[in-house]
């Protein structure tokens, strides 16, 4: 099964090389998760800093069944793959987390 996936992108130029690791990052979750209903993914370039240069912001949220939100994470970064990293990161960790829960 592959998880509904939505990406948005503000203020980032449209990317094919950033949405197949976007894509390809999702998928990994489906294997810690199978019963992942969806997953949302948001990357924006916040305000330009003069001295730190371009910051980006990745949100990824995912849900699961029975659950409002399951995972969540807000990074920043100045390179926006290491921002991404960071957050799939994290909602790897909530998700591994949320299964040792789970009886």
């Amino acid at each position: 099964m592959q998880i509904p996936l939505q990406i948005e992108m503000q203020n980032v130029p449209r990317s094919e090389a950033l949405e197949t690791r976007i894509r390809e990052s999702a998928a990994r979750l489906e294997h810690l998760h199978a019963r992942i209903t969806s997953c949302r993914v948001a990357v924006d370039e916040t305000d330009k800093h003069h001295r730190h240069g371009r910051q980006f912001r990745v949100k990824v949220d995912v849900r699961l069944p029975g659950h409002e939100e399951a995972a969540s994470t807000l990074q920043h970064h100045e390179d926006v793959y290491v921002a991404l990293r960071d957050a799939f990161d994290a909602v790897r960790r909530q998700l591994e987390d949320a299964g040792k829960r789970v009886p």
